[in-house]
């Protein structure tokens, strides 16, 4: 039985005692493998783990094997390689430790004419005999045959399969010899042949002369062979001229120079989201998705301070105490401004010291200074006799800012990573946002809905960063889509939020709500009125607005916003050579827009697989119009022919 997946499964590759490899077409039509985990092996303790860790590992490698695309979170766990990757999702079951044993490629059939056997005469009754040439055993055992033994001549053949039936013996027949001219005497069965009565007609000298045989008409052949040939190619010429080159055809596309400071495009790209693997392909929601993912950021903040008794100011470590806050967020400005979550970038004072204290609390429960089921009393006794600090009692705990385009990951402050700094932050109650700048200008940039909140029961897509790693601290975090539907309003603080039916998980907050258009129409927080504060709570576009005026910004499109924006108008219009030239302008002043380079090579692929269906179907056009003309031709002279011979 075939795997759930986004991919139609041609075949297996082969198997281990934890899944399967599979070769398989993408929506796109192109190759891949396929490496699937079984379910009931998903299910057992560590194997899901392992499985995404080995993959994830695996690309992150220099020179490794990176996939392109993989759900973690499925029953069955998969990962998807490039067929152009080789035998990427062997080598995955091998990096887990287990033995891979790949379907064996079937025996071609020997075929060929029957040669003769060579060898004086063999004994068809009794044990088989040996025979010259090549030896080859026989299987079963020796059929009995009645009879007597014929003798076989000729050159010695190999003999393969089950034994032949049993030969009949022929009854022998009397041969005679027949004098080599004149007329032909039947046999008899005496000693000597009947004298034919003579003819008194015969003469030495012939009465009638033969008339000499008719010229051959050498040259009206040729001439019919000639039409033939003429017709057949004026078929094929008229049919290519009256079908003409495809103007939507294969074109040679244009060479993507590397943009400055980027590596060359002819490389293997991975956006992190992949819109046509998220939803239907070439659907609405695609294109939706399209537009909106590359304006995703992660964002990870890094807070350090010094936890003090309260009344003493006594540190309660000897070193300062470091915690990080991860969370998504969005580019509302090409020059690097993006709205993320409030709490994420600024915590409140108490929601900081809870924090460190359970970072605290955990250091010394691996050191066995506390122990693991005290950690939670730990904290709780603290919380109202401890304040969280700068170096120096009474200063702010530091923060620092990274944000992180595509492919994220965790604990990174070098490049990609870009740093930034907080602008303004609303409080909790107001909205829960907040602006910060990246040290970074090109970014690709959302457009803002001017719509109203959503309704109840309208359909949306949410974006947002989440992770399928257990190890916290260098995870690698993509940026995922989820179709959602709104339930009904809730009220955060002074602000009124849709409610939405479904999340995509504790690092989504400060991600985007968007329509069939790639518009934003809500920014992601966690529903206070939910059990456990899942991400369900939908921010009004207005709270989004009303914090970029009192920052003195707006939200801006820019010049290769829009570029990218008429590229996949003419890819899902199936213009493939405009689609590939707009989308080399983007790579050129956005070269952080991965998906754009990414859908750059869907619209090549998708012009080759066009091209060669394109020309097979002329040539079979032509073809077929030229069979049709030469018939026609061979008809005509079919009917002189005959017409010839009744004269």
């Amino acid at each position: 039985m075939q795997p759930d997946g986004p991919y139609r499964y041609t075949h297996l590759l082969g198997g281990s005692p934890v899944g399967k490899a599979w070769a398989a077409v993408d929506g796109q039509g192109r190759f891949v493998t396929v490496a699937v985990l079984d379910t009931a092996v998903a299910a057992s303790p560590g194997w899901r783990e392992a499985f995404a860790g080995i993959a994830n590992n695996l690309a992150q490698t220099p020179g490794g094997q990176p996939f392109t695309y993989a759900d973690f979170s499925a029953a069955a766990p998969w990962v998807a390689y490039s067929a152009e990757a080789g035998p990427a999702a062997e080598k995955l079951f091998r990096a887990l430790g287990v033995d891979y044993q790949p379907v064996p490629t079937p025996a071609a059939p020997v075929s060929g004419p029957p040669q003769p056997v060579s060898g004086g005469p063999q004994q068809v009754s009794g044990p088989p005999q040996p025979v010259s040439g090549i030896p080859q055993s026989v299987s079963g055992p020796p059929q009995p045959t009645s009879g007597a033994p014929h003798p076989v001549s000729g050159a010695s053949q190999p003999t393969s399969g089950a034994p032949q039936p049993p030969i009949s013996p022929i009854p022998s027949q009397p041969v005679y010899a027949d004098p080599v001219s004149g007329a032909p005497t039947s046999p008899g069965f005496g000693s000597s042949f009947e004298e034919p009565a003579r003819d008194p007609f015969t003469a030495p000298a012939r009465r009638i002369q033969p008339s000499a045989p008719p010229k051959r008409r050498t040259g009206l052949w040729v001439s019919l062979a000639a039409l033939v040939v003429v017709a057949a190619l004026g078929s094929g010429v008229t049919v290519w001229a009256l079908t003409g080159d495809d103007p939507e055809g294969p074109q040679a596309p244009p060479t993507l120079g590397a943009p400055s400071g980027s590596v060359a495009t002819a490389a293997p790209v991975n956006p992190g989201m992949r819109p046509w693997a998220q939803v239907a392909p070439y659907s609405a929601e695609e294109r939706a998705l399209a537009i909106a993912a590359p304006s995703l950021v992660f964002v990870e903040t890094v807070v350090t301070g010094v936890l003090r008794e309260t009344k003493s100011n006594t540190p309660l470590s000897a070193t300062p105490v470091t915690f990080k806050r991860r969370c998504s967020g969005f580019v509302v400005n090409p020059d690097g401004h993006v709205v993320t979550n409030g709490q994420c970038v600024q915590p409140a004072a108490d929601a900081a010291r809870e924090r460190a204290l359970y970072t605290l609390g955990r250091i010394l429960v691996e050191q066995k200074q506390l122990a693991g089921g005290e950690l939670d009393q730990y904290v709780r006794t603290r919380m109202a006799t401890t304040v969280f600090t700068g170096d120096e009692p009474g200063s702010e705990p530091t923060t620092q800012l990274y944000g992180q385009l595509n492919v994220a990951r965790g604990d990174l402050t070098a490049s990609p990573a870009v740093p930034g700094q907080v602008v303004r932050v609303l409080p909790a109650d107001d909205g829960n946002l907040a602006l910060v700048k990246l040290a970074e200008g090109g970014l690709p940039a959302v457009q803002l809905s001017e719509a109203a909140v959503p309704e109840q029961g309208a359909t949306l897509l949410v974006l947002g960063y989440r992770t399928t790693d257990t190890d916290f601290r260098a995870a690698t975090y993509t940026a995922e889509a989820r179709a959602v539907q709104v339930s009904g309003t809730a009220r955060q603080g002074g602000v009124t939020a849709a409610r939405i039916n479904d999340d995509l998980g504790i690092y989504s907050h400060g991600g985007i709500g968007v329509d069939t258009n790639g518009h934003v129409v809500g920014v992601l927080d966690n529903d206070r009125a939910a059990n456990g504060g899942a991400n369900r709570a939908l921010l009004p576009v207005s709270v989004v607005t009303d914090l970029l005026s009192a920052a003195g910004t707006s939200n801006e499109l820019a010049s290769a916003d829009r570029t990218y924006r008429s590229g996949l108008d003419a890819f899902f219009g199936g213009r493939n050579s405009e689609a590939i030239a707009r989308f080399d302008e983007v790579a050129q002043s956005s070269p952080s827009n991965l998906v754009a380079q990414a859908y750059r090579q869907n619209a090549i692929d998708r012009s080759r697989l066009e091209g060669g269906s394109s020309e097979s179907s002329n040539w079979s056009t032509i073809l077929l119009a030229g069979l049709a003309g030469a018939v026609l031709v061979g008809l005509a002279v079919g009917a002189v022919v005959l017409l010839r011979r009744r004269r």
